[in-house]
C-alpha cells in the first residue's frame, strides 16, 4: 500500500508530506511553504486534491496532488469566518468549512479542475461549530455545535443546499462541548468527542426512519485524572474494531473497543503520545496512528496492536510549529 501523510503546522506555515511505509517508517517527501496559517486540511475522495484553510486572510486553498503525493498549489478562495475545520461530501463536489469563532459554516462547490470556489451557502448563528460532518447517506450534514450543546443536523441536496432536517438536532449532556464526529464502517452508527467533559456519545442510526438516537455516553479519561477536560480529535479504524480520541491536558490518545455491530464502546486504555495533541489521524490499512503534538512541534507514529487496540510508539518526526492537522491519502 503506498500512502502519504499530510502535516499542517501554522506557526511555521507549512505543510510536511512524507511518504508512510508498510513498516510504519515515515520518509520526508515534500515541505510546503503555505501563504497563511494552515489549519484543517481534507482530502478529494479522488485522491488528487487536497483542501487548507488559511488565516489571517481567510480562505481554503486546492493543492493539486501528483503521482507521488506532491503538492502543487492552485487556487484560493474566500471564507466568511476563520476556518476551524474542513469537510467534503463523498462525491467530490462541495467543500464544508466550519468557523469556530464566527459562529458558520459555508459550502464551497467545486469547478472543473476541481478547484474550490465561493460559498453558495453560508449557516449562520451556529454557535462555536467545531465541524462539519456529511454522514455515510450524503444527504445528511452533521454539525456539533460546541457552546450549543447540541448536533444541528441539516438534509443536504445534490445541488449543494443545506436545510434544516426534519429533527433538527441531537443534544449532549449539559457542558459537553460536541466536536468531531466518526462513523461506523457499517453506516449504522456515529460517534462524537465532546471537548469540555472529555467523553464520547454514540448514535445509532433506525433503519426504518434514517433518524440517529444517542445509546452512549463513555467517559474517556483515566480514572484518577483530575485536569481540565479538553478533548479535541476522533477516528475509527478501518474495520471498525477500535476507535481513538486525544485530550490535549493531558496529552493522551484514549483507546476504546467497538462491539461487532459498532453500538457499544469499552475504554481499554491510554497512550501518552506528542505533547497537545489535536490532531491526529489512522492510516488507511488500519496499523499506525499519527498523532501531531501542537507543543512538540513533531509527529508520532504508533504501531495498533490487531488484538486489543493497544499502541506501541515506533518514531516520532520533526515538523513545523504548532502541527495541528494530520491527513493520510492512499494512493492507488
Amino acid at each position: 500500500m503506498k500512502q502519504v501523510v499530510y502535516v499542517a503546522s501554522p506557526e511555521s506555515q507549512q505543510i510536511h508530506a512524507f511518504r508512510l511505509a508498510d513498516d510504519g517508517e515515515l520518509s520526508l517527501l515534500q515541505t510546503v511553504e503555505v501563504p497563511g496559517q494552515v489549519q484543517p486540511m481534507v482530502i478529494h475522495p479522488d485522491g488528487h486534491r487536497l483542501y487548507v484553510g488559511v488565516r489571517p486572510e481567510f480562505g481554503v486553498l486546492t493543492y493539486h496532488i501528483d503521482g507521488e503525493g506532491k503538492l502543487e498549489e492552485g487556487a484560493m478562495a474566500p471564507l466568511p469566518g476563520s476556518p476551524t475545520h474542513l469537510g467534503i461530501d463523498l462525491q467530490g463536489r462541495f467543500v464544508f468549512s466550519a468557523s469556530y469563532s464566527f459562529n458558520n459554516v459555508s459550502i464551497h462547490p467545486l469547478n472543473e479542475k476541481g478547484h474550490a470556489l465561493a460559498p453558495v451557502q453560508v449557516l449562520e448563528n451556529i454557535q462555536a461549530p467545531h465541524s462539519a460532518n456529511i454522514d455515510p447517506t450524503n444527504h445528511l450534514l452533521m454539525i456539533p455545535a460546541l457552546k450549543e450543546d447540541r448536533i444541528r443536523q441539516f438534509d443536504f441536496s445534490v445541488k449543494g443546499e443545506a436545510t434544516p432536517h426534519a429533527s433538527a438536532e441531537l443534544k449532549t449532556a449539559e457542558g459537553a462541548g460536541p466536536r468531531h464526529m466518526a462513523f461506523h464502517p457499517n453506516h449504522h452508527f456515529a460517534y462524537c468527542v465532546n471537548e469540555l467533559n472529555s467523553s464520547v456519545d454514540v448514535y445509532q442510526k433506525d433503519v426504518a426512519s434514517g433518524e440517529y438516537r444517542q445509546v452512549q455516553t463513555l467517559g474517556i479519561m483515566p480514572a484518577d485524572f483530575t485536569g481540565t477536560c479538553w478533548a479535541a480529535d476522533l477516528h475509527i479504524t478501518p474495520d471498525g474494531k477500535y476507535l481513538y480520541a486525544s485530550d490535549r491536558t493531558a496529552s493522551l490518545i484514549s483507546i476504546m473497543t467497538v462491539s461487532a455491530d459498532g453500538s457499544e464502546l469499552e475504554l481499554v486504555g491510554h497512550h501518552a503520545t506528542q505533547t497537545q495533541p489535536r490532531g491526529f489521524n489512522i492510516d488507511h490499512s488500519g496499523q499506525y496512528v499519527i498523532t501531531a503534538g501542537q507543543k512538540s512541534d513533531a509527529i508520532e507514529v504508533a504501531k495498533i496492536d490487531p488484538k486489543n487496540g493497544q499502541l506501541t510508539t515506533l518514531k516520532t518526526y520533526p515538523v513545523g510549529k504548532g502541527a495541528m492537522w494530520v491527513s493520510v491519502l492512499e494512493i492507488n
